[in-house]
């Protein structure tokens, strides 16, 4: 199973200033948002029942994983996830493609506050769609944002082309 970075680019751009009802809306709902757009993709959910384990949503039983709505939790399971859903943690933001997910520890203290996806990249800079305070078309970096600090670090993930169990 490949991931199609055009449909969660699509699936982007369609949400990013709304809610899709198919799936619970949260006031921080960052996560879940770039959660939709990789599913929208075809990336495969895992884990389920265990709210711990895998990247998963079953909405119409109110349910689902950390990894799917906490940034933090999604961070982590990006860098140790090896089946299903996995992806490398990369150090450039020219490394990434369209469909790769940026996190963002706001304050530097190594905890995730905040996830994007990239949307398009100009120039060699990503651009990013994002809930919460909802972005299209944004330069990855949030230097205008109230919650970038100058201890700001970016965790950059590039989201694998094939799903392998």
């Amino acid at each position: 199973m490949r991931y199609n970075r055009e449909a969660a680019v699509a699936y982007a751009r369609m949400w990013w200033n709304g809610r899709n009802p198919a799936f619970p809306a949260f006031q921080d709902d960052c996560t879940n948002f770039v959660s939709q757009c990789l599913y929208a993709g075809g990336a495969p959910m895992r884990g389920a029942p265990n709210q711990s384990e895998g990247w998963w949503m079953r909405s119409e039983q109110g349910i689902w994983s950390f990894s799917w709505t906490v940034a933090h939790s999604l961070r982590w399971y990006l860098e140790t996830s090896k089946k299903g859903l996995t992806a490398t943690r990369v150090y450039s933001p020219t490394e990434l493609e369209i469909g790769d997910v940026i996190a963002y520890d706001f304050s530097g203290d190594n905890r995730i506050d905040h996830t994007t996806i990239v949307t398009s990249i100009q120039g060699g800079i990503p651009y990013i769609h994002a809930h919460t305070s909802n972005s299209a078309d944004r330069a990855y970096h949030y230097r205008d944002s109230t919650a970038a600090t100058p201890n700001m670090r970016y965790y950059y993930f590039h989201i694998a082309d094939v799903f392998s169990w």
